[in-house]
């Protein structure tokens, strides 16, 4: 059987060096841990806490609400295959 996913609208927020003050407001505060990675090609890392436990989000990836209200990072490559922006 082949299934189709449902057209769900959601919310979601870049996460940036220069953003992280947004995500953190975006996850109600949740969001915590900015750090900058210099092993990592100098781009920062928060922690955002997920149903499933804390995750890293990288610099670049999205912070996406979730239908129930939760929060979780996803790669800046999987979300443009995934979403498209809506107009308000």
């Amino acid at each position: 059987m082949k299934f189709r996913k449902k057209p769900v609208v959601i919310e979601a927020t870049n996460f940036t060096r220069e953003t992280f003050d947004l995500v953190k407001d975006f996850t109600n505060g949740t969001a915590h841990s900015l750090t900058i990675e210099r092993r990592i090609n100098g781009k920062c890392t928060c922690i955002i806490p997920t149903l499933e436990g804390e995750h890293i989000a990288t610099e670049g990836d999205w912070i996406i609400k979730g239908v129930n209200g939760e929060f979780y990072p996803c790669k800046p490559d999987i979300f443009v295959k995934t979403y498209e922006p809506i107009e308000d």
